[in-house]
């Protein structure tokens, strides 16, 4: 989902996101995209027939003390949490104007009959799950869609890139929900004729998340919580699901041993100046997580300081599972920073057609990466490989980045090495971690920085992704 309100932040005395010294103060289905191994089937709450593949029990009982805990096998690789909408893409006269009231009017108008079906799009966090599963991650989507044309074009779209989605649905009857709030989220994507965008959901409109009426997790989302290596959220959650249902998910994950990536986005600033509650659950995020992934302006915002090293750093020291922070440096390239480390490598240059989906595209390298105990420059290189692959289609969802153009990327290795740009962010890092830079050209110089040949990277990332896809028809 986009943002595109205008926001106002204040930060605190010092600058920094302020923690709390502690640190954790009905019925979902699931579709899955394997049709062919359909063997029954079950009612969901409304009573629309979803089937279900008969799947062998995953679960071993541990006794601990007098209390049973569930242990789930590690069958999956990254979890999306929320964030399920459909983008409508639309060439308009104009953009909507800036005033809420006229804009909730424009979308309103926009809304009253469904555009041709040419015009969709996944979105959101269907981002991240298409190219995590196009790198062969085995993924799951975790969030709401209703029962409607919307929702089952998420569904079809999902299930045809072999992921499966595991609802976050309550009983709509005891609710006594309209059938607006029940409704899978849309997302109007406005390009006028100079190519600007402008981003109109209901979402904006509101001061409550869109599906505040969701008050706890299933056992299903649990479950598929626990049974994931990653779980990814960004600060686009918080328009959705309330505070208290994210810390949750926090909870679950860090008790099952499931690592949290967190992208806080551009939601991130306002969120740490919200409400008391807001600022409680951006918190321990920020804490809990151990892979952070910002822009530099984001890590500005969110810290108070302009260096994207330091700024990294400081969320390193702030956080309790924090291993990795990752700054995102737009055409320059990325950071990676861990206690002891700071890896960059430059992008890739690449004809840009749309940067809509690069970011998404970028968080599923790092988490095959991550999965994959990839050495730190290797993962960046990936990374940034499938956000320029992606940067070369237009729009997102199916447009992100095919396995074919990230290979076609590695192999071309046209690095944008700007020397004199990494020179000065690295300028007050090189005496304190150990530094690396992805080079082109690997040169004896200055022992401070050690330079990683790009070449002998590619050549052992390419193998890492020759596979036989399990869905081919999403790898061209």
């Amino acid at each position: 989902m986009h943002h595109h309100a205008a926001i106002s932040f204040k930060p605190s005395s010092n600058g920094l996101f302020s923690l709390n010294p502690g640190i954790f103060q009905n019925p979902s289905f699931v579709i899955s995209p394997f049709r062919n191994k359909l063997r029954y089937s079950i009612l969901n709450c409304r009573g629309i027939e979803i089937p279900l593949p008969k799947l062998p029990p995953r679960i071993n009982s541990v006794n601990n003390g007098s209390t049973s805990i569930a242990a789930a096998v590690k069958d999956v690789d990254i979890a999306t949490l929320g964030n399920l909408c459909v983008d409508i893409v639309l060439n308009v006269p104009e953009l909507p104007p800036k005033p809420l009231e006229q804009r909730k009017a424009y979308m309103e108008q926009l809304s009253k009959s469904p555009p041709d079906k040419r015009y969709w799009e996944a979105g959101g966090n269907c981002n991240v799950a298409i190219a995590a599963a196009r790198l062969g991650l085995h993924c799951i989507s975790v969030g709401h869609v209703g029962d409607e044309i919307y929702g089952r074009f998420l569904i079809d779209v999902l299930s045809d890139e072999g992921i499966s989605i595991v609802g976050m649905n309550e009983r709509n009857e005891a609710l006594n929900l309209s059938s607006a709030d029940n409704e899978t989220l849309l997302c109007w994507v406005l390009v006028d004729p100079s190519q600007r965008h402008g981003f109109c959901s209901r979402a904006d409109f509101s001061a409550d998340p869109a599906f505040s009426w969701m008050s706890r997790l299933s056992t299903e989302v649990k479950m598929a919580i626990r049974k994931s290596k990653i779980l990814f959220c960004n600060g686009y959650d918080f328009d959705e699901l309330s505070p208290s249902l994210l810390e949750s998910a926090v909870e679950c994950a860090v008790e099952s041993g499931t690592s949290i990536f967190f992208d806080p986005g551009p939601r991130g600033r306002s969120l740490i100046a919200g409400r008391p509650e807001e600022q409680r659950t951006i918190g321990k995020l920020l804490r809990m997580s151990e892979v952070l992934l910002l822009t530099s302006e984001e890590a500005a915002s969110l810290t108070g300081i302009n260096d994207p090293i330091l700024a990294g750093q400081e969320l390193l020291n702030n956080g309790v599972c924090t291993k990795w922070v990752i700054v995102k440096m737009g055409p320059k390239g990325s950071i990676l920073i861990t206690n002891s480390s700071i890896t960059c490598a430059p992008a890739f240059k690449v004809n840009i057609i749309d940067t809509v989906g690069c970011g998404d595209s970028f968080v599923a390298a790092v988490a095959f990466g991550f999965i994959h105990d990839l050495p730190l420059s290797y993962t960046l290189t990936l990374a940034n490989a499938v956000g320029a692959a992606t940067a070369t289609g237009c729009g997102a969802g199916r447009n992100v980045a095919s396995l074919g153009k990230v290979r076609e990327i590695l192999k071309e290795s046209n690095l944008n090495e700007d020397e004199k740009f990494w020179d000065e962010v690295l300028s007050d890092s090189v005496n304190s971690r150990d530094v690396t830079v992805l080079s082109k050209m690997v040169v004896n110089g200055n022992s401070k920085v050690n330079r990683v040949s790009l070449l002998k990277v590619v050549s052992e990332v390419l193998p890492k992704l020759e596979f036989t896809p399990k869905m081919t028809g999403s790898f061209k």
